[in-house]
Protein backbone atom coordinates (compact mmCIF):
# COMPACT_ATOMS: atom_id res chain seq x y z
CA UNK A 1 0.00 0.00 0.00
CA UNK A 2 2.92 2.36 0.70
CA UNK A 3 4.09 2.23 -2.93
CA UNK A 4 0.65 3.15 -4.21
CA UNK A 5 0.36 6.12 -1.81
CA UNK A 6 3.83 7.34 -2.70
CA UNK A 7 3.18 7.04 -6.43
CA UNK A 8 -0.13 8.88 -6.11
CA UNK A 9 1.57 11.64 -4.10
CA UNK A 10 4.34 11.94 -6.70
CA UNK A 11 1.75 12.20 -9.47
CA UNK A 12 0.19 15.23 -7.77
CA UNK A 13 3.29 17.30 -8.59
CA UNK A 14 2.80 16.91 -12.33
CA UNK A 15 -0.98 17.20 -12.47
CA UNK A 16 -2.47 20.35 -13.99
CA UNK A 17 -4.45 22.49 -11.55
CA UNK A 18 -7.89 21.47 -12.92
CA UNK A 19 -6.97 17.82 -12.31
CA UNK A 20 -5.83 18.67 -8.77
CA UNK A 21 -9.18 20.32 -8.14
CA UNK A 22 -11.02 17.27 -9.48
CA UNK A 23 -8.93 15.03 -7.21
CA UNK A 24 -9.86 17.30 -4.30
CA UNK A 25 -13.54 16.83 -5.08
CA UNK A 26 -13.08 13.06 -5.14
CA UNK A 27 -11.06 12.85 -1.91
CA UNK A 28 -12.85 15.48 0.18
CA UNK A 29 -16.35 15.40 -1.37
CA UNK A 30 -16.35 19.19 -1.42
CA UNK A 31 -15.29 22.03 -3.66
CA UNK A 32 -11.59 22.87 -3.50
CA UNK A 33 -10.55 26.09 -1.80
CA UNK A 34 -9.24 28.98 -3.87
CA UNK A 35 -5.67 28.51 -2.70
CA UNK A 36 -2.51 28.09 -4.71
CA UNK A 37 -1.26 24.90 -6.29
CA UNK A 38 1.25 24.16 -3.55
CA UNK A 39 -1.47 24.24 -0.91
CA UNK A 40 -3.69 21.90 -2.93
CA UNK A 41 -0.83 19.44 -3.43
CA UNK A 42 0.15 19.38 0.25
CA UNK A 43 -3.44 18.91 1.46
CA UNK A 44 -4.14 16.23 -1.15
CA UNK A 45 -0.97 14.35 -0.16
CA UNK A 46 -2.07 14.48 3.48
CA UNK A 47 -5.54 13.22 2.54
CA UNK A 48 -4.09 10.31 0.57
CA UNK A 49 -2.04 9.29 3.61
CA UNK A 50 -4.98 9.79 5.93
CA UNK A 51 -7.20 7.52 3.83
CA UNK A 52 -4.50 4.87 3.47
CA UNK A 53 -3.15 4.80 7.03
CA UNK A 54 -5.91 6.38 9.10
CA UNK A 55 -6.21 9.87 10.56
CA UNK A 56 -5.30 11.15 13.97
CA UNK A 57 -6.40 8.96 16.83
CA UNK A 58 -9.10 10.57 19.02
CA UNK A 59 -6.73 11.20 21.95
CA UNK A 60 -4.30 13.13 19.74
CA UNK A 61 -7.11 15.15 18.17
CA UNK A 62 -8.44 16.06 21.63
CA UNK A 63 -4.98 17.03 22.82
CA UNK A 64 -4.45 19.29 19.82
CA UNK A 65 -7.83 20.95 20.38
CA UNK A 66 -6.93 21.56 24.03
CA UNK A 67 -3.61 23.11 22.99
CA UNK A 68 -5.35 25.50 20.62
CA UNK A 69 -7.94 26.47 23.24
CA UNK A 70 -5.47 27.22 26.02
CA UNK A 71 -3.00 29.03 23.78
CA UNK A 72 -0.18 26.45 23.78
CA UNK A 73 -0.38 26.06 20.00
CA UNK A 74 1.61 28.64 18.06
CA UNK A 75 1.24 29.28 14.37
CA UNK A 76 4.97 29.40 13.63
CA UNK A 77 4.64 31.39 10.41
CA UNK A 78 2.45 34.03 12.06
CA UNK A 79 4.79 34.16 15.08
CA UNK A 80 7.80 34.60 12.78
CA UNK A 81 6.07 37.48 11.01
CA UNK A 82 5.14 39.12 14.33
CA UNK A 83 8.70 38.77 15.62
CA UNK A 84 10.06 40.39 12.45
CA UNK A 85 7.95 43.50 13.11
CA UNK A 86 8.42 43.46 16.88
CA UNK A 87 10.96 45.73 18.54
CA UNK A 88 13.61 44.21 20.80
CA UNK A 89 12.57 43.50 24.41
CA UNK A 90 13.29 46.51 26.59
CA UNK A 91 12.72 49.04 23.81
CA UNK A 92 10.73 52.09 24.87
CA UNK A 93 8.30 53.49 22.33
CA UNK A 94 7.29 57.11 22.80
CA UNK A 95 4.29 58.66 21.06
CA UNK A 96 2.69 62.01 21.64
CA UNK A 97 -1.08 62.07 21.28
CA UNK A 98 -3.12 65.24 21.79
CA UNK A 99 -0.33 66.89 23.74
CA UNK A 100 0.27 63.91 26.06
CA UNK A 101 3.43 61.81 25.79
CA UNK A 102 2.81 58.05 26.04
CA UNK A 103 5.64 55.60 26.74
CA UNK A 104 5.32 51.88 26.03
CA UNK A 105 7.90 49.31 27.07
CA UNK A 106 8.37 46.16 24.96
CA UNK A 107 8.28 43.01 27.12
CA UNK A 108 9.17 39.41 26.27
CA UNK A 109 5.51 38.47 25.93
CA UNK A 110 3.78 41.75 25.16
CA UNK A 111 3.92 45.41 26.08
CA UNK A 112 3.47 47.61 29.14
CA UNK A 113 1.75 50.99 29.17
CA UNK A 114 0.89 52.95 32.32
CA UNK A 115 1.94 49.98 34.46
CA UNK A 116 -0.48 47.57 32.77
CA UNK A 117 0.43 44.65 30.49
CA UNK A 118 -0.99 44.46 26.96
CA UNK A 119 -0.71 41.73 24.33
CA UNK A 120 -0.51 44.13 21.39
CA UNK A 121 0.41 47.65 20.41
CA UNK A 122 -2.97 47.94 18.71
CA UNK A 123 -4.72 47.46 22.06
CA UNK A 124 -2.61 50.24 23.56
CA UNK A 125 -3.25 52.55 20.60
CA UNK A 126 -6.98 51.95 21.01
CA UNK A 127 -6.79 52.67 24.74
CA UNK A 128 -4.99 55.94 24.02
CA UNK A 129 -7.14 57.16 21.12
CA UNK A 130 -10.49 55.46 21.66
CA UNK A 131 -10.44 54.26 18.04
CA UNK A 132 -9.02 51.26 16.20
CA UNK A 133 -5.43 51.65 15.04
CA UNK A 134 -2.74 49.38 13.71
CA UNK A 135 -0.32 49.57 16.64
CA UNK A 136 2.78 49.45 14.44
CA UNK A 137 1.47 52.39 12.41
CA UNK A 138 0.39 54.38 15.49
CA UNK A 139 3.84 54.06 17.08
CA UNK A 140 5.67 54.80 13.81
CA UNK A 141 7.16 51.33 13.32
CA UNK A 142 5.40 50.85 9.99
CA UNK A 143 4.06 53.27 7.40
CA UNK A 144 0.34 53.58 6.72
CA UNK A 145 0.75 51.87 3.33
CA UNK A 146 2.30 48.76 4.84
CA UNK A 147 5.98 49.40 4.09
CA UNK A 148 8.59 50.10 6.75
Amino acid sequence: MTDSVLSREAALETMPTPALKQTWRELYQSEPPAFNRGYLISRLAYRLQELAYGGLNPATAERLEAMVEDGRYVDREAARKRMKDRPVTGTRLIREWQGIEHTVTVLDDGFEWQGRPYKSLSAIARAITGTRWNGLVFFGLKSQGGGK
